[in-house]
């Protein structure tokens, strides 16, 4: 009789949480989300580590917290599974949400073998945690994999993150419930790619003979100021007429240029991102564009609205 996978997933309610529990469920796991160690009750095959505080601006805001969450959250986690493998003689695998902005100023294209340089709390913590799991895969025999994945995005993308920013502000205006959006950076380059692929990958590393480490990306880098056009251009809007640069939402010290090299993760995990930087675009702005139609039905008739988001930011 087979009997039927268990997997644990921290930060389960984000993005990437969302779609990997959907994955997962297709293949005929059973998955559990926690927002507290409950190894013991669980039983899991498999972990997922994708809690974090992951927003980079804020990060310069609240670093302790973001490294109390980000670096010591993934090692408070590491000996709970230690500890928890060592009194049940069971193996649980593990994977470990590291993150493109570890390159920071690292020239692109950016492999495994590229050095880090992290340019902010946020960084500097998830490059943290990918150590702990380097650390305890050599100390311990650790089946730990870091994912080192560039931009991902989706609908399910949080507001305040800048692609979402820009697709829930093309749509508002374009039904005229908004009359600007206000950017930072419109130079800084990034690998831009569908979070709903990206899971995939995650899961692929834990079921590999070995544990390694595995950079996730397109391998196509476009401009924030391509990300506008592009979705402007989705609802037939001149983004330039709308868009205005606002310095505060300047980083301390920016990260100019992330662009992924993925083919390790193509030769030896069979991977490759399905969805092009276009087709994400008009995906984002379609769902943006319905949600926008649907703030501004509420306000025809009568209801006061007030949907996350809706501010020029």
């Amino acid at each position: 009789m087979t009997t039927t996978r268990r997997a644990l997933i921290t930060g389960i309610t984000g993005q990437d949480g969302a779609y990997l529990t959907e994955f997962l469920l297709g293949k005929g796991y059973e998955v559990h989300g926690v927002l507290r160690r409950v190894l013991e009750k669980v039983q899991p095959q498999e972990v997922y580590n994708l809690a974090a505080q992951s927003h980079v601006k804020v990060s310069f805001e609240i670093p302790e917290y973001t490294g109390d969450i980000d670096a010591m959250g993934t090692l408070r986690l590491l000996e709970a599974l230690r500890d928890y493998m060592d009194t049940t003689g069971t193996t649980v695998r593990y994977y470990q949400a590291s993150s493109s902005e570890m390159y920071g100023s690292a020239p692109p294209p950016q492999s495994e073998t590229t050095p880090f340089h992290p340019r902010s709390p946020y960084a500097v913590s998830k490059l943290a945690g990918h150590w702990y799991v380097v650390n305890y895969r050599e100390s311990y025999g650790l089946f730990g994999c870091n994912g080192i994945l560039f931009n991902h995005e989706s609908p399910r993308r949080g507001e305040t993150f800048v692609t979402r920013k820009i697709t829930r502000a093309a749509g508002r205006i374009k039904e005229g419930l908004q009359d600007k959006l206000f950017l930072g950076n419109l130079d800084a380059r990034r690998d831009w790619g569908f979070a709903g692929d990206y899971v995939e990958a995650m899961w692929l590393m834990l079921q590999q003979d070995a544990p390694d480490d595995y950079v996730v990306a397109t391998g196509v880098s476009y401009s924030v100021r391509d990300f506008v056009a592009a979705a402007f251009a989705e609802l037939g809007l001149e983004w330039e007429k709308f868009v205005e640069f606002d310095p505060r939402y300047l980083r301390p010290a920016e990260v100019d240029f992330l662009q992924g090299d993925a083919s390790k993760a193509r030769a030896q995990l069979g991977w490759k991102p399905r969805v092009d930087f276009k087709q994400l675009v008009k995906m984002m702005v379609a769902h943006d564009l319905d949600l926008a139609r649907q703030e501004k039905t509420l306000k025809g008739a009568g209801y006061g609205v007030s949907l996350r988001g809706a501010a020029a930011s």
